[in-house]
């Protein structure tokens, strides 16, 4: 297929040349491109590989993350083409600035500012720069602070601000106070290694770097940045290293240390290294964790190094970076490993016959076993698949293996149907489609699902059909990250949301269909047609998904924070983000106990859970900043004897995804709580975020919570949660399944895209923070109260599906949907769906009620909108309150 070149890529192409001429202009009217403006001494590099934002990226390949990669003439940060702008980084703790050094590109700032904060939200300038001319500039400064920003408030072009690179010195906390060196043990030897990659996993992995043999060898791949790194098991004064390089070398590197395997210091820079055996002497630094970060190579190869000896002494150090709040116990356990029986994975030497055969018999099994115990994934390895029509059922998840969806190619089909539920597609819960292409054999690929059913990272050359071939019942839907290059019908689909894609075209609405970054929506014409359509995700940030490198090893990305985004994350290029190697995860598998996961958590690794079903009598604390918990093929997390199966510290960057929480038969506080009571911090820069997170009270059985999901913490994403008490299966009655609330969000600046909430006891949501925005939510009210009397409060009939806190000041929401079928007693007439304060600053925009046949809804928002009458089941509006 040859695919025009869109005109932003034709603009972006002009504009580099444009910017070549420019830039060789200027180096050849001058050789004072860098310019130092003091010669003092800066203390260690703090920012390389920080969490970096900005107030806005020109495009999806030039991230705020690519200024601090430690790539100064590779990647880049770049802006809107407007003032002022900022490009920010958090540096994890409090820091001494001693020196900030930006690398221009050819679009720079002719005025800035240089700030800190302790916040993210109070800044101090430590210093204001007026006429620039670009290049390389270095500044010494006296300042501290946690973040630190460049503020530009002129630019010195028609564009917006790039900068190569964005570099912070300076120093944290006192440090460790001397001691003796002990030069005669390797503290690394025989300790846990990984890199960020492997020249030939079977022959040179990581730990032949630290195996004590000067036979053996880790190399890593052509590229560069690449690093080795060691855990030496508890945090330790690290004074001298000592690298045995093979001929492949790194000429420029850089020693760093981490107390969290998270955040980073860099204890010594080295330039112009010539390889053999170096020692590095007369270190001053502490950490549990050292890796050899290399950023130029000195050969034409990867690195390699023979043997990695780190030497330390017995002081116990002194630091303000943060650290796990739980020690770990026992002995040391293992990150990777194998992924489990029920991890199924296809590649492409494999007949057409015997895959077919193997999705068949899966779905088989799956097709009808809406609460039954099985639970599968299916990986493809990169490459082109022909012949397939890969069916999905309940707790089924199919995903390539490829970096990025073109990697994987399906000549076929992957099919969600109705045919075990007569066309109704109601019921098609609990499956999922990520990372991979489809050429589908008609030009359509048929994806009719209901919720928890996210269709993420896939690229459809062709259009889309969201429903079964009669046009029966359907109640989705969930698409993110993709790219459908025809048109999309939803036909019967009631609602659906659609967040920073690209599509051929929409075609097509029943009530409620809400699309945000999507390039190629439709206009916003609520109600008739019902489409919303917000042009840009203010904040977001993509799923983490499992991939395998060149050398066929698993690795976890995480894709980076975007503002103001639209558009698929790697349509121009690769995803801005971070790789972890699959032996930086504890490989959790069903049977395994709270304490172990505790335990491997404050050890440093993070939580990979294998497709099964989970039983946890102890919660789980995920208390260490940016530990990513995945989850494949719809692992199940139940809650047993009342405990709250997890929680997550006031800490940044903590990723939780594809996980589904299941209430027990006796209650529960939560099935998942951001954050402790009453959290502060401020999470802006980096924030906790929940992808695919499904809760579930009954239906598998009688089970009893308070509050499914509670968010605490500040800043946090939502993207993608179905709270869902049960209205049929096992244990779904008044009594049997009891639960008051599905989201309560006690948190400021939260972020939540698509909402789909259902069937609790009293609120289905409660928004107590201010700040918080929501795009589009999907609710319906409870079926089953008794009597309208015993559905009551406080003289109102019925409790709202999203309640507004009375004291928020502060709150907006874009494309709202509650219905009602009041099935145990069709005369309940329930007040309101939507109850706010009234405030100019509380703003509510597409918003509908409708009656599914039994019981109404008096009014849609407050006391505002008409009645949704069961004698006519059609949606009543509100555009907008106030």
């Amino acid at each position: 297929m040859r695919t025009a070149v869109p005109p932003t890529a034709l603009r972006h192409r002009r504009r580099t040349l444009l910017i070549s001429a420019v830039a060789t202009f200027v180096l050849l009217a001058t050789y004072a491109v860098t310019t130092t403006l003091s010669a003092s001494a800066a203390d260690t590099l703090i920012s390389q590989g920080k969490p970096a934002l900005s107030s806005s990226d020109e495009n999806g390949g030039t991230p705020a993350s690519a200024a601090v990669d430690g790539n100064t003439t590779g990647t880049r940060w770049s802006s809107a083409a407007a003032d002022p702008q900022w490009l920010r980084v958090d540096l994890g703790a409090t820091a001494s600035i001693s020196q900030v050094k930006l690398y221009w590109e050819a679009a720079y700032a002719t005025a800035f500012k240089i700030q800190t904060s302790p916040d993210g939200n109070t800044w101090t300038d430590i210093k204001t720069v007026t006429g620039a001319t670009g290049g390389t500039q270095t500044y010494d400064v006296t300042g501290s602070g946690r973040y630190v920003r460049m503020y530009g408030t002129t630019r010195g072009t028609g564009y917006g601000y790039s900068l190569w690179e964005f570099q912070v010195y300076g120093s944290f906390g006192t440090g460790p106070t001397a001691g003796p060196c002990n030069t005669a043990v390797n503290a690394a030897q025989g300790r846990p290694a990984d890199a960020s990659s492997t020249e030939n996993a079977g022959a040179n992995p990581a730990s032949a770097a630290v195996d004590g043999n000067a036979g053996t060898r880790w190399s890593s791949v052509f590229a560069d940045p690449q690093w080795l790194r060691v855990d030496l098991g508890s945090v330790q004064s690290i004074c001298q290293v000592t690298i045995n390089w093979e001929a492949a070398y790194g000429k420029d590197f850089q020693l760093q240390t981490s107390t969290d395997n998270a955040n980073w210091t860099t204890i010594r820079t080295v330039t112009g290294g010539t390889g053999g055996n170096q020692v590095l002497s007369g270190l001053s630094g502490s950490g549990r964790w050292l890796r050899v970060y290399g950023t130029a190579r000195g050969s034409g190869y990867g690195y390699s190094i023979w043997e990695l000896v780190v030497n330390v002494d017995g002081t116990v150090p002194t630091s303000n970076s943060p650290s796990p709040s739980t020690s770990p116990s026992g002995p040391q356990l293992p990150g990777g490993g194998d992924l489990g029986s029920n991890v199924i994975v296809f590649d492409p030497s494999m007949s057409s016959a015997s895959i077919q055969a193997k999705l068949d018999e899966i779905f088989t099994q799956q097709e009808q076993a809406q609460f039954g115990p099985g639970r599968y994934q299916f990986l493809f390895k990169p490459g082109s698949y022909s012949g397939l029509n890969a069916q999905i059922g309940f707790y089924t998840s199919i995903n390539g293996l490829g970096q990025n969806p073109q990697d994987v190619q399906i000549h076929g089909d992957i099919t969600v149907d109705a045919g075990w539920f007569g066309g109704n597609a109601t019921q098609n819960f609990w499956r999922s489609a990520e990372n991979l292409s489809i050429y589908p054999v008609s030009g359509v690929d048929r994806w009719a699902v209901a919720q928890a059913a996210p269709f993420r990272r896939i690229d459809v050359h062709g259009g889309m059909t969201l429903a079964s071939p009669n046009c029966g019942w359907a109640s989705g839907g969930y698409i993110a990250d993709s790219r459908i290059s025809g048109n999309i019908n939803p036909c019967s689909q009631q609602q659906w949301f659609t967040r920073d894609s690209t599509i051929g075209s929409w075609n097509g609405s029943v009530w409620n269909m809400v699309f945000s970054g999507v390039q190629g929506a439709p206009a916003t014409s609520f109600p008739n047609p019902p489409y919303t359509t917000v042009a840009q995700s203010p904040i977001s940030q993509e799923k983490p998904y499992l991939y395998a490198d060149a050398s066929g090893a698993y690795r976890v990305f995480v894709p980076s924070l975007r503002t103001n985004s639209s558009g698929a994350t790697w349509i121009n290029g690769q995803t801005p983000g971070t790789s972890l190697s699959i032996n930086q995860f504890y490989v959790a598998k069903p049977g395994v106990t709270a304490a172990t996961l505790n335990q491997a958590v404050a050890q440093g690794l993070n939580l990979l859970f294998t497709p099964g079903v989970y039983h946890l009598n102890q919660t789980v604390n995920i208390n260490r900043a940016n530990t990513v918990v995945l989850g494949l093929g719809y692992a199940t997390i139940v809650a047993d004897n009342g405990v709250l199966p997890m929680q997550v510290g006031d800490v940044d960057g903590v990723k939780i995804a594809s996980l589904l929480f299941d209430a027990g038969p006796t209650n529960s506080p939560a099935l998942l709580q951001v954050g402790p009571a009453g959290a502060t911090g401020n999470h802006a820069a980096n924030p906790n975020l929940l992808s695919d997170v499904f809760l579930r009270v009954g239906g598998a059985g009688p089970a009893k919570v308070t509050n499914a999901l509670v968010v605490n913490n500040h800043n946090t994403i939502i993207d993608h949660i179905w709270s869902w008490r049960a209205d049929h299966g096992d244990g779904a009655g008044w009594t049997t399944n009891p639960a008051d609330t599905g989201l309560v969000v006690n948190a400021n600046n939260v972020m939540a895209y698509g909402l789909f909430v259902e069937h609790f006891n009293k609120y289905n949501v409660i928004w107590n923070g201010n700040g918080g925005r929501t795009i589009f939510f999907q609710n319906e009210l409870p079926y089953d109260p008794p009597s309208a009397a015993a559905w009551s409060h406080d003289g109102i009939v019925g409790y709202a599906a999203y309640k507004v806190g009375n004291n928020v000041t502060s709150h907006e929401a874009w494309g709202l949907g509650s219905y009602c079928v009041f099935t145990s007693d069709p005369s309940i007439a329930a007040y309101h769906s939507f109850e706010v304060p009234v405030n100019p600053n509380v703003k509510f925009h597409s918003v509908l009620t409708v009656s599914l046949g039994k019981g109404s809804i008096t009014h849609v928002i407050n006391d505002t909108g008409a009645a949704a009458q069961a004698s006519n089941v059609v949606p009543s509006n509100v555009v907008s309150f106030p």
